[in-house]
């Protein structure tokens, strides 16, 4: 299939999510839309896909993993959530770049710059900000000519994460498919309704660690889950910007078994 034209699009967020947002002062998110990338494909659609970047943002390595996708025949959407709390593609970028740096210096001075550009990840209402503009994102999918249900949702690191809050909190979701993310706590596991496929490096030791557990908790819960590990891999596996972390054989693999994934999970 080819690559049919991919615009970027503007979705609201809940009234209900604005209004709880305004309630906490300071540390609730104002912003009340988002802006979205859509990748289309060239035919009618095999399903559509939730697409959600990694703590850099919406950046150009995500929506060329969109358009990989509406090249195998999915409508893809790939929201930004991060510009509503300052952090653009540019920021994302230079986040990225210190991050990244082979100078220790580069990154060592730069923490005090990350912790203050990513300070309001960490309290609860930019969750449920997130998780409002996630919903709308498979409100949009779900309105789409075609597409009859079949929604799933992959993502990378922090995406990786809401990946797996997403699946727990839409039934829409029927597969998700998160990378290197964070699992949702284990009283929520049991309202996932989709299948999942997760995928590891090996030395990602903080989600190895604590992944006996998650799976313990997944078949608990009757949810069809399965974990991929790849040896000699780490986070970020699959981001072919970074020579440091990125692994060929191991995004090549997990490319082609999240096809294949999907084409099963998905499908009405």
């Amino acid at each position: 299939m080819t690559l049919a034209e991919s615009p970027t699009i503007i979705l609201p967020i809940p009234a209900a999510t604005i209004a709880a947002q305004a309630s906490v002062g300071d540390r609730g998110v104002r912003a009340t839309e988002f802006s979205a990338y859509v990748a289309r494909p060239e035919g009618p659609p095999r399903g559509a896909l939730v697409v959600i970047h990694e703590i850099w943002g919406l950046v150009e390595h995500i929506t060329g993993i969109a358009d990989r996708f509406a090249a195998e025949g999915y409508l893809v959407i790939a929201p930004d959530l991060l510009s509503s709390i300052g952090i653009s593609e540019q920021v994302g970028l230079e986040a990225y770049a210190i991050m990244n740096s082979p100078d220790e210096s580069v990154r060592s001075n730069g923490q005090p710059l990350l912790r203050a550009a990513f300070a309001s990840l960490n309290v609860p209402e930019f969750g449920a900000w997130a998780l409002a503009a996630l919903g709308s994102s498979v409100d949009y999918l779900a309105e789409q000519p075609g597409i009859d249900g079949r929604i799933a949702v992959t993502g990378f690191c922090f995406g990786g994460g809401y990946s797996f809050t997403l699946a727990a909190a839409d039934p829409r979701i029927r597969a998700a498919v998160p990378f290197y993310g964070v699992p949702p706590e284990t009283a929520t596991i049991s309202t996932i309704e989709g299948a999942v496929l997760a995928f590891y490096g090996e030395t990602d030791t903080r989600l190895i660690d604590s992944l006996p557990e998650v799976t313990a908790a997944m078949q608990a819960a009757g949810v069809d889950f399965t974990a991929k590990i790849y040896e000699n891999a780490g986070h970020a596996f699959f981001n072919d910007t970074s020579a440091l972390m990125y692994r060929a054989d191991a995004a090549v693999d997990s490319w082609q078994r999240t096809l294949a994934f999907l084409e099963t999970a998905i499908k009405a």
